[in-house]
């Protein structure tokens, strides 16, 4: 294969980099909310039907247990219905088999499925079925209480909640997160863990979550960001809201365990010295003591999410090339191209190297 080159030449100077955008996300407020009769005979599932009102959004209470009208007249327009539509159902009896979710946590466990974002490499394309439309778990008291079952006595057992959904992106609506951060605030052994790419944090700092609950956000380069992750907070709106939950109590702050997910570390034009303000960005906004990781994940992809991303965003400047990519096969024979393993060890290098210098006592969970 064609090795790429990703460092350039010592005499090629960065250009400017623009200035950092400021904005906090925009609340999503779908146009469709559907409730199925399951959903509603829920006491969760009225809460949201509450929270849904409150926002003054039309809500259509469905005749069955079936979502239907999400297709439109091609991919385009079917992504648009499903991404302006929120459904609040169960979650199938399945979602009670908790699966593994290694580096990230020991079992993943869902209180939604489905992105208010609009991010052109999304990780969802081809892992969920169907229109991309939020659907948000009516049944979530009963999802916890099944956590009990995947607690290991003497030992930390973690549950990430953030594998098919955003979780900020949609607390306005369910209230779900904050069931979860005070669920988990009252098990000892326990550990939540999510990752957001919103800001609105107010509601979650006074929550007793007593130091088990690790508040994650996804940051990457400016001009990444502002290229391929649309409907999203602005990179430095997230650092806000990173530090506005690592900040102590008694300073103003919620105090909880935070960390860093550096995703997906992509190689741009300039990108050791875009990567490079990033963190000074961060390190500047962290300037006390906090507990804080960092996650380090490159970006991948697969045949099947390339053609889906290439549905939703056909004009899309993600690359996507296969041919300037490693393939990686997982055991059940699955493929992803990744980055060449000497581009790889290049761009570890360099991460590690600039994390340690500016956080040496914040632990790297890990690369991949």
């Amino acid at each position: 294969m064609t090795q790429t080159t990703l460092f350039p030449s010592l005499d090629i100077l960065p250009e400017p980099a623009a200035a950092p955008r400021q904005h906090a996300a925009r609340l999503w407020l779908p146009k469709r909310v559907a409730f199925t009769p399951a959903a509603l005979d829920e006491p969760f599932g009225q809460q949201i039907l509450a929270r849904a009102k409150s926002h003054h959004l039309e809500i259509e209470l469905l005749k069955s247990n079936r979502l239907t009208g999400l297709r439109g007249d091609d991919a385009r327009d079917t992504y648009r219905r499903a991404k302006s539509t929120l459904a609040v159902v169960c979650a199938p009896p399945g979602a009670l088999r908790l699966q593994p979710t290694p580096p990230s946590a020991d079992w993943q466990m869902n209180l939604a499925e489905g992105c208010p974002a609009h991010c052109q490499y999304c990780y969802l394309a081809g892992s969920l079925s169907g229109p991309p439309v939020v659907k948000a778990f009516a049944n979530l008291p009963q999802l916890l209480a099944n956590t009990q079952n995947y607690e290991r006595p003497g030992r930390t057992t973690s549950f990430e909640v953030s594998c098919y959904t955003d979780v900020l992106g949609i607390e306005h609506l369910t209230g779900s997160l904050a069931e979860c951060i005070r669920y988990f605030g009252q098990r000892e052994g326990t550990h939540l863990r999510f990752v957001s790419k919103y800001d609105h944090v107010d509601s979650l700092l006074a929550l007793p979550h007593h130091g088990r609950t690790r508040a994650r956000f996804s940051l990457n380069a400016e001009q990444l960001v502002r290229q391929l992750e649309g409907g999203t907070a602005s990179v430095e709106a997230r650092i806000r809201a990173l530090r506005k939950l690592a900040l102590p109590r008694a300073q103003g702050g919620g105090g909880y365990p935070v960390g860093v997910v550096l995703a997906p570390i992509m190689p741009l034009p300039n990108w050791q010295h875009e990567y490079r303000l990033l963190l000074d960005r961060l390190a500047a906004a962290l300037d006390f003591d906090c507990d804080l990781t960092v996650e380090f994940i490159t970006h991948r992809f697969t045949p099947g999410s390339k053609n889906v991303l290439l549905d939703w965003y056909p004009n899309t400047s993600l690359d996507l090339d296969e041919a300037t990519r490693a393939v990686k096969r997982n055991k059940f024979g699955g493929t992803k191209f990744v980055y060449q393993p000497t581009d790889m060890r290049q761009l570890k290098e360099f991460f590690y190297a600039q994390w340690q210098a500016r956080f040496p006592n914040a632990p790297l969970l890990y690369w991949t």
